[in-house]
């Protein structure tokens, strides 16, 4: 698989949500070799790879609206079960795969990979990553991604912190490679809006980015949307937006019991607060305060020098995931915030997070790229893929993250796995569509009630 030919690059993409459907595409197009090595995005959709995307079928596998909203095209798609991909794995010929997953199914790929890839030297060179703020399950999130030639690291933060953990366990850490978030971009911010909206310019505005699981009780999250609320009365010239993940119903990376959509029903708005989805960046196009208790909104905001907060409100706590910005300089309250404080970042903390406000993010991709280059002109093809999680290393992890993809201890599909030939038929659709319904209402409506039950 010769990547010094001015050929287009061919480049699998196996996700299981909207954001990391969307990480994982991205990450496909800044990582793709090229055949010069320029650093310079690609100008036309011809001198991208070609893309093959593949969605894992389970809770949160995107729906048709949320990959419309993404705005990444791929010249095909299709939904599978781990051993259906397994198997296009086996048959297809790729240069490089993209494992956007939570790090279960990463591991389990892994290791299903390594089975149909045996005694196979030319294979695709295997990367996956984080799609945002590492500030949870650092060794466990890592460990399960060990085994994939590159673990792509967003910030120089990350990648200290990610060698640490392997060569702390004597796992190879060369696979940990510095990149920046994919999804950054944007035109630079260039000052307030017009407070009063007159003259036909755009009111000045503030943009909420909300999150599905923090925080995950009603009084908090009631608590957030009313300080919103307010700050919209207070500012009736103000233009005040609630960015919204999913619509009720839809699942993203994380699960959603509390949606604000239904919160704000027993609350009357002002005309100047406002629901919104879309795209992040068409959103962050006429923000003028972003506003998250952790959102990787932050990030993005932050890149384009746009002023940012990070909510103190509700303390600074590591299941917020708001202590990942100590340093940044963003921290504030709503009401410091009501009282006119605008936060400055810090520059040191922005340069470590690979925020690359200072212009270098155009590079921030090549020590990824002339990688995956050397592997694939590695002499004598790729070597075989070897987590640092085995039967031995973890008898007692290891297969039950495998079962729940339908794997045995080897990596071969279990008895029964599902893996049909074809694409489901109208009936297995529906059918599928209503189990998913009632996945999705048991969590939103059923498990909410048990759990007050339960605190009673």
């Amino acid at each position: 698989m010769p990547v010094s030919t001015p050929k287009r690059p061919r480049i699998a993409v196996l996700a299981d949500s909207d954001t990391r459907w969307k990480w994982g595409a991205l990450t496909a197009d800044r990582i793709a070799p090229r055949p010069s090595m320029e650093a310079a995005p690609r100008e036309g959709a011809q001198a991208g790879p070609l893309l093959d995307g593949f969605l894992l079928r389970g809770r949160a596998t995107p729906t048709p609206r949320q990959l419309e909203e993404v705005g990444v095209r791929a010249d095909s798609l299709r939904e599978v079960t781990a051993v259906e991909f397994l198997r296009a794995m086996a048959e297809g010929s790729y240069d490089v795969l993209v494992l956007s997953l939570v790090g279960g199914g990463v591991q389990a790929m892994l290791h299903g990979l390594a089975r149909v890839w045996e005694n196979r030297t030319e294979r695709p060179v295997v990367v996956t990553g984080y799609v945002g703020v590492v500030y949870e399950k650092l060794a466990d999130g890592l460990l399960l991604r060990h085994g994939a030639d590159l673990v792509l690291a967003n910030s120089r933060q990350d990648a200290d912190r990610f060698r640490a953990v392997y060569e702390g366990v004597g796992a190879d850490a060369s696979a940990v490679t510095e990149v920046a978030l994919p999804f950054l971009g944007g035109a630079p911010y260039e000052g307030d809006h017009d407070p009063s909206g007159k003259q036909g310019r755009r009111p000045y505005t503030v943009v909420f980015a909300a999150q599905p699981s923090v925080p995950d009780n009603r009084r908090d999250r009631t608590y957030l949307l009313d300080r919103l609320v307010r700050h919209a009365r207070s500012h009736p010239e103000r233009e005040v937006l609630l960015k919204l993940r999913s619509k009720p119903g839809e699942h993203t990376t994380h699960i959603e019991e509390l949606p604000y959509q239904k919160l704000v029903q027993r609350l009357d708005p002002p005309a100047n607060f406002r629901l919104v989805y879309g795209n992040m960046g068409e959103v962050l196009d006429r923000t003028d305060l972003l506003v998250t208790v952790s959102s990787t909104a932050a990030l993005e905001s932050l890149h384009r020098r746009i002023p940012t907060v990070v909510l103190t409100d509700l303390g600074i706590r590591e299941s917020l995931g708001n202590h990942h910005f100590v340093g940044s300089g963003c921290l504030a309250s709503w009401d410091q915030l009501d009282a006119g404080h605008r936060p400055a970042p810090d520059g040191e903390w922005v340069s470590r997070q690979g925020v690359a406000a200072d212009g270098s993010y155009d590079s921030a991709f090549d020590a990824a790229r002339k990688r995956i280059t050397e592997l694939l002109d590695r002499p004598g093809g790729m070597p075989p893929l070897t987590p640092y999680y085995t039967p031995v290393t973890a008898p007692g992890y290891l297969p039950g993250i495998l079962a729940r993809h339908h794997l045995g201890p080897d990596g071969t599909p279990l008895p029964g796995a599902p893996a049909a030939d074809k694409e489901p038929g109208p009936v297995r659709q529906i059918v599928r569509r209503a189990a998913r319904g009632a996945y999705r209402h048991g969590v939103q409506r059923v498990a909410p009630v048990i759990r007050r039950m339960g605190e009673l």
